[in-house]
């Protein structure tokens, strides 16, 4: 049997210890039409190759619509259920068997177009046995007392349209004409030839290269690829690059740039997917009408430049290279996909004309903008996929990431850039364009605000906060949260919150140590280096507690980074400090402005941008003193307190203090009252220790204990001791910013523990 488009021989038969063996190779994700009489064997067939939840049977669903598996009257129904789960299922990427008589070309019309619908390729399997065999199986059968005429009609149309299966839309199919056939077959699933899932990088994945050949020879050797006479190019580090597609048109040196391509491909030191303009290339050399315009005409006069032979050489294997490359390519275990023009969701991993003609050109809204260019469809916009969508086509000044995805098409062949995105660190690496080579129908500027071309980072989905959400995480898996909960919580961001783009981090919840089991103490670190040592956890870091408010600092270089990175407003600050809550920490924007601006000078004349090779830094702080948040906390809960103490408590002492004198029996009650006052002056000089008047700025200390991230990088590898290292180093650069005193601890070390202890006693009796 062979594949009807392409005619790839799809079976194997061979013949081991006398048996005949073949095997049916089907994609992992298809439907799979069964087609036989009744008395074929088909469900057997079925339930010895597939899972039972991937064959749907009609026989089952007329039991499921009508309660009855043999009532004729409901089969309508049946189907509609039928195909109503076989689209589910296929939508969801599962594959699907279709266990039905199917002998009729309009029965298996309405399957071809649910597998075209979902974008799938339709495989008929044909159980083409002896009449005589399904009449004798079906009267063995209760549930099948008809005439033997329905067989022989069965298989009547079914020997009559089986021949016709290339033209209703199957692209494979198979015939198994006798019993031994049947039970000899083997069913080998394979992986479509964009699902390469296995390959899991790590990736350079370039951008359109339109002839520039020296521009990506030059990117290629910053990204450390080494000539080899072989591979032409050699990947460093099992690396390997991908190609987005447009290697030809427009550029000063298509031949060149072809070449190592396609000597980088067959070696295994890269992969290419297919740009539009590389297939009207193709077609064109294969004699195809193809209207001269938008750089092909100085890729034919390169070609034409070339010896005859060598000529008639290149533009074969230009023509093969490119009729084997697949419209786009799944990798790294479905985390990454790469096309020359993009991929929505539902389209990854699927393979039709659609599919193809989406990889190639994107989607389009049908209109022209002023320029006579098709105006883009926004699909990134509404990109929600978990996969990581790298593409090209459409030149952009500078790369942007939305929704995650990313065009990386800078534009080398309009004067702009040749720019390669690393995978997995998503780090993009861009050479300038030599010279410009050509000039584009629409500048290569960034595109107004409001329009498709620009991505609206403003806007939220709705339907992305409300009702219940499933959330996955890499430690955690998935996460679910409530409708209520995501109610109340879009309620509160919404009223309060920041701008979302600045909320990188929100910090979580501190767990404290175990209650004490030491009498006066609520805790104690004694209870918490056991607690580590029996997590066989070796060395623990102490600090000093400073009593403030949590707050997180996100500094930038100056407001061009701020709208850089974080797409702010070029009269935006330089960055922003914000509660765990994720809500401006200062109730005054001009307070919050001169801190970030006068840190981000700090931090620059220390030479830190510098230094961590950033221009934006998020830290973890605390925000002295506790007064400057909790104003109004302590003004309405802990002052009245102690105020209405003072005002009771002095004055009933005296009373009773009198009444001992004069000889009442009220010690006791003198005693407590005294206790109380004490308690008292306690309470107050304990909340009192962290207020203090401040104006502006003055008075405002910070004391920070995390590099949380820079640009391109985390920081929760590096250990605590790193992390104070640094941050005392800011404590040189401006006197807002507190150093915060700190030792290691070894909690199998005795003596260390009590040493701690005894510090950590110190700093409580003082108060802190």
């Amino acid at each position: 049997m062979r594949d009807i488009v392409t005619g790839k021989d799809l079976v194997t038969e061979s013949m081991e210890h006398g048996t005949f063996q073949q095997r049916i190779t089907i994609p992992n994700l298809c439907l799979v039409v069964l087609i036989g009489a009744s008395g074929s064997g088909k469900s057997t067939f079925a339930s010895r190759h597939f899972k039972s939840t991937e064959v749907l049977n009609s026989d089952h669903y007329r039991g499921v619509v009508g309660d009855d598996e043999s009532d004729q009257s409901v089969t309508q129904a049946a189907f509609s259920a039928l195909h109503y789960v076989a689209g589910l299922r296929l939508q969801l990427g599962r594959l699907v068997v279709v266990d039905a008589t199917n002998v009729k070309p309009q029965d298996r019309a309405a399957l071809v177009r649910l597998a075209h619908e979902h974008d799938v390729l339709a495989v008929a399997i044909v159980l083409d046995i002896d009449e005589r065999i399904c009449i004798e199986r079906n009267a063995t059968r209760a549930d099948r007392q008809f005439g033997a005429h329905v067989v022989h009609n069965h298989i009547q149309a079914l020997r009559r349209g089986v021949r016709g299966l290339a033209r209703e839309g199957f692209r494979y199919s198979y015939t198994l004409r006798n019993v031994d056939m049947v039970n000899a077959v083997e069913v080998v699933r394979e992986p479509l030839w964009s699902d390469r899932r296995d390959l899991t990088g790590p990736f350079d994945i370039i951008g359109d290269v339109h002839g520039c050949y020296d521009e990506l020879l030059q990117l290629l050797t910053d990204l450390g690829y080494q000539e080899d006479p072989d591979a032409g190019l050699r990947a460093p580090d099992s690396r390997c690059a991908i190609f987005l597609g447009d290697l030809v048109d427009r550029g000063p040196k298509i031949v060149e740039v072809t070449r190592l391509v396609m000597q980088m491909v067959p070696a295994g030191q890269a992969l290419c997917v297919p740009g539009n303009h590389d297939i009207k290339l193709q077609r064109n050399l294969r004699g195809h009408q193809t209207k001269i315009s938008h750089g092909l005409a100085q890729s034919l006069d390169q070609i034409n430049g070339l010896l005859e032979e060598d000529r008639a050489a290149w533009s074969k294997q230009y023509c093969d290279f490119v009729e084997k490359q697949v419209s786009h390519l799944v990798l790294d275990r479905g985390k990454l996909v790469v096309a020359h023009a993009g991929m929505k969701e539902a389209y990854q991993g699927r393979s039709s004309g659609r599919v193809r003609a989406f990889a190639l050109f994107g989607d389009t809204t049908g209109e022209t903008d002023e320029f006579g260019l098709p105006v883009r469809a926004d699909w990134a916009a509404d990109y929600r996929g978990r996969a990581a969508v790298i593409y090209g086509h459409t030149p952009v000044p500078d790369p942007i990431w939305l929704n995650n995805t990313i065009n990386i098409d800078t534009g080398c062949v309009f004067g702009g850039s040749l720019t390669a995105l690393r995978w997995p660190e998503r780090e993009l690496i861009s050479v300038p364009a030599r010279q410009v080579y050509a000039e584009p129908v629409r500048p290569l500027v960034a595109a107004p605000a409001g329009t498709n071309e620009q991505p609206p980072d403003t806007l939220l989905r709705i339907e992305d906060v409300l009702g219940k959400q499933i959330v996955s995480t890499r430690l955690m898996k998935n996460i679910l949260v409530e409708e209520d909960r995501a109610a109340a919580a879009l309620e509160v961001m919404s009223r309060f919150a920041a701008d979302p783009r600045w909320l990188i981090y929100l910090p979580p919840t501190m767990s404290p140590c175990e209650t004490s089991e030491q009498s006066g103490w609520l805790e104690h670190p004694a209870e918490a280096f056991a607690y580590y040592r029996k997590q066989d956890i070796g060395t623990v870091v102490c600090e000093e507690k400073h009593m403030g408010s949590r707050a997180v600092l996100i500094l930038c270089r100056d407001a061009d980074a701020a709208a850089r990175r974080f797409g702010m407003g070029s009269d935006s600050a330089p960055g922003i400090c914000y509660t765990r809550t994720g809500r401006p920490f200062f109730e005054s924007d001009a307070l919050g402005r001169d801190l970030v601006s006068r840190l981000s000078v700090a931090l620059g004349a220390s030479g830190f941008w510098g230094r961590f090779d950033t221009d934006w830094v998020c830290l973890d702080t605390e925000l002295l003193p506790w007064s400057v948040k909790a104003g109004s906390l302590i003004r309405a809960q802990y002052a009245p307190v102690a105020v209405a103490g003072g005002a009771a408590i002095p004055s009933a002492l005296h009373s009773v203090e009198v009444s001992v004198q004069r000889g009442l029996a009220l010690e006791p009650l003198a005693i407590r009252l005294r206790e109380r006052a004490a308690d008292l002056e306690r309470y107050a000089t304990a909340y009192r220790r962290y207020c203090w008047e401040t104006e502006g700025l003055q008075g405002v200390r910070i004391a920070s204990f995390h590099v949380l991230a820079t640009e391109g990088r985390t920081y929760f590898d590096r250990d605590h001791l790193w992390h104070m290292s640094e941050v005392a180093r800011l404590a040189d650069c401006d006197p807002l910013f507190m150093p915060t005193f700190h030792r290691q601890v070894h909690v199998q070390d005795q003596e260390e523990c009590a040493s701690a202890v005894e510090w950590w006693e110190t700093l409580t009796g003082d108060g802190g």
